[in-house]
């Protein structure tokens, strides 16, 4: 998904108008909801510095709106082939599902993916048991690694 796309998933979680937030993140009244619009539709990217300060405003990490472009499948496969050649993502099937896995021999990578991983299943179990509240949930996810399992209360 595109930083634009991202940008407007968070406004609209907020419910916030484009011209709020263009408002809130420093821009004139009057062109704050036109700035908004255009880093929405992607016709203009926003520096890191908005991006920060984007992220500051919706409460959440700047990494949780720079994610890669998988807007398409093809943009999808693509990021997990890339996944694959960095980190050691497997594509494997476990009892006629298929499924991602992480490679052990990938050493220092496996053991630190293993770790983030582990954290997020955690998360999600907590989620699915009814123990965290999908707010919750979103908010260990979109902030993280601020909130990682081993400094929640949760």
């Amino acid at each position: 998904m595109a930083i634009g796309e991202r940008i407007r998933f968070f406004r609209n979680l907020c419910g916030m108008t484009q011209k709020y937030l263009g408002q809130v993140v420093g821009f004139p009244e009057k062109t704050a909801d036109i700035r908004m619009a255009q880093y929405e539709s992607g016709s203009r990217t926003p520096k890191a510095d908005l991006t920060n300060k984007l992220a500051e405003v919706f409460d959440i990490s700047p990494q949780a709106l720079s994610v890669p472009d998988i807007d398409s499948y093809n943009g999808l496969m693509h990021t997990l082939f890339t996944l694959e050649d960095l980190y050691g993502f497997r594509i494997d099937k476990l009892d006629d599902e298929l499924c991602i896995r992480l490679d052990k021999g990938m050493g220092t990578n496996y053991l630190k993916m293993f770790v983030m991983f582990s954290a997020w299943q955690e998360q999600a179990k907590k989620f699915k048991n009814g123990e965290i509240t999908k707010e919750e949930y979103d908010n260990w996810r979109y902030n993280y690694p601020k909130f990682n399992a081993f400094n929640s209360n949760k």
